[in-house]
């Protein structure tokens, strides 16, 4: 196979060439930028390379999560954020939380989470109980039943770094739970 002859001239003046009898338009000037054979090339400037900017250490790298509330799910699409609060997402592992103390369930919660996402998993249920002590509640002045780790648990879940895996969480059905165990949908795990 024969391989084509290389030009004489470069693209932009055989360009330019093939436009010399072209009239610009109204208001719009021509300039010449091919070299033709004879001509030296005019120096170009420097191109700077297109490295990443380096990073601004004052600023942070991400905009701050929004806090989660019961059933809220930022960025989820509808159709799962309703089969999630339906508890139509299958749960793929279960954390018990009763008996733990504080420190204890925050560390155990933690880590369930953090397993749980590196092993691709979506819905999980924490069991928290319900609680059993009476408060009286500022707001409505009704006596409620509350737990510690009731009570902590969303605190937890928006916090980092457990906030960073998760998308929303939401009270289960009381099959599972009810108001004693939270459905929590993971982030899809980031593959490196």
């Amino acid at each position: 196979m024969a391989r084509n002859k290389k030009p004489d001239l470069d693209d932009a003046a055989l360009l330019e060439k093939a436009f010399k009898d072209v009239e610009p338009l109204e208001g719009r000037k021509v300039g010449k930028r091919g070299v033709l054979p004879n001509q030296k090339p005019k120096p170009r400037k420097a191109i700077l390379s297109r490295k990443a900017p380096t990073p601004d250490l004052k600023r942070p790298k991400h905009k701050p999560l929004p806090e989660l509330k019961h059933g809220s799910a930022p960025g989820v699409d509808k159709r799962t954020t309703h089969r999630f609060k339906k508890g139509r997402l299958g749960v793929e592992g279960r954390l018990d939380l009763h008996g733990h103390t504080q420190a204890e369930a925050y560390g155990a919660l933690s880590s369930f989470l953090e397993l749980a996402q590196s092993s691709g998993k979506r819905c999980v249920l924490v069991v928290t109980g319900k609680g059993g002590q009476l408060t009286q509640d500022a707001e409505s002045g009704l006596d409620r039943a509350t737990g510690v780790l009731k009570d902590m648990t969303p605190r937890w879940l928006n916090q980092m770094p457990n906030r960073a895996r998760v998308l929303s969480f939401t009270h289960a059905r009381p099959e599972d739970g009810g108001s004693g165990a939270l459905y929590v949908l993971l982030k899809k795990r980031v593959r490196q």
